[in-house]
């Protein structure tokens, strides 16, 4: 493979001083500034007009790098202000992430149960029911499953010349799945649902809490003024981002990325049904690798300027440990459903093979995670 050299552009290749930090949180609380008066403007309503929508990521991803910064180059910053300041900016954008993460991890649930159930869209009928029904994956389900009753039923009883091929019948395991898929994403629904009203009543109780307001009186201050210490004006910050990196080296090191260089093994479905509502046991490590990967990024953002194109590899990298997360977090949504009191068995069954599906993707995940990290090793080395 290819050698990696370094860029006589790069400006990591030279000391880098504490004015990169302080031009970087200064822009940083400019977009948080500029976020939180378009999500005024728009009026902070749910369901989503686009500008809120896009507000509230701008608001999150604003906070998250300020948050990141005040961790990374805290020996460089007021530290009072600083340890003040990081919990708050990580409670409004965990608080802001709540809406947006239940609606992702429906449209997750939903499109996978439309696949397992071997569900098609189907076109519209003449009164327009079976297309409205089908515009959906829960209504496609239900369109697929009522119309392969009523073909069965035509093809047994239909005269050869005017029936179409005949439809083999669904295998035992097809058929429940398909038979409580419906059900399953009806459930699934109500759920997450309520889940994402509620979340967006607590952000929207939070962004007019007294709270909020102080967060943004502090964020206002940042962008004309950062509380660098005396020695940030001459320090260099690539020790502290290398840091960063060592840190996120060693997490990745304690992960079994033997086990993970496999496309599949069963070690992610251990304990997935059991009474226990605790997080997976085996998820933890990987998603402190992902926390630290995105500590390790937003420190290069700081050092080249947060102009540079970021490293594909490291994107590459994220983009696993997000699905990871999300797979994770799918999954531990059907088997919270799954525990539901008096569903249907044909319901439950359609809830565990989505959760097994889940934690095969969670696998997958992780076998790309390896495969781009190995990479990313082999060609630094």
């Amino acid at each position: 493979m290819a050698q990696q050299h370094l860029d006589p552009t790069d400006p990591t290749t030279g000391p880098v001083t504490g004015d990169a930090l302080a031009r970087f949180l200064r822009g940083q609380a400019t977009e948080f500034l500029r976020a939180l008066r378009l999500h005024r403007e728009t009026g902070g309503t749910s369901g989503g007009a686009e500008g809120t929508v896009d507000a509230a990521l701008a608001l999150r991803r604003s906070a998250r790098r300020i948050s990141a910064s005040l961790h990374t180059f805290r020996p460089l910053l007021d530290a009072e202000w600083s340890e003040e300041m990081r919990p708050e900016l990580a409670w409004l954008s965990g608080t802001l992430a709540l809406e947006h993460a239940c609606e992702a991890r429906l449209e997750r649930l939903l499109l996978a149960l439309h696949r397992l159930s071997g569900a098609g869209v189907l076109p519209a009928q003449p009164d327009g029911t079976a297309g409205r029904r089908a515009s959906s994956p829960v209504g496609a389900i239900e369109a697929s499953r009522s119309n392969g009753v009523a073909v069965g039923s035509r093809s047994a009883g239909a005269a050869p010349g005017n029936a179409g091929p005949p439809t083999p019948p669904p295998t035992p395991e097809r058929g429940n799945l398909t038979v409580g898929a419906a059900k399953a994403g009806a459930l699934l629904e109500r759920q997450l649902t309520l889940a994402r009203t509620r979340a967006h009543s607590t952000a929207l109780q939070a962004l007019g809490s007294s709270r909020f307001h102080a967060v943004a009186d502090k964020v206002a201050l940042l962008a004309s003024e950062v509380p660098l210490t005396t020695a940030a004006a001459t320090a260099d910050l690539r020790p502290l981002a290398r840091a960063a990196e060592e840190r996120l080296t060693d997490a990745v090191t304690a992960l079994p990325l033997v086990t993970a260089g496999h496309p599949y093994n069963a070690e992610a479905l251990i304990h997935g049904l059991s009474p226990d509502p605790a997080p997976h046991p085996q998820d933890a490590p990987w998603h402190q690798v992902r926390l630290l990967l995105r500590l390790h990024r937003y420190a290069l953002e700081v050092l080249r300027g947060g102009n540079s194109t970021m490293d594909v590899r490291l994107l590459a990298a994220g983009q696993s440990l997000n699905r990871h997360r999300d797979a994770s977090e799918a999954a531990a949504a059907a088997a919270q459903a799954a525990r539901t009191p008096r569903i249907a068995p044909a319901t439950a069954y359609a809830l565990g093979v989505l959760h097994a599906d889940q934690r095969h993707e969670v696998e997958a995940a992780r076998f790309a995670f390896q495969r781009s990290w190995q990479q990313e090793s082999v060609r630094t080395t």
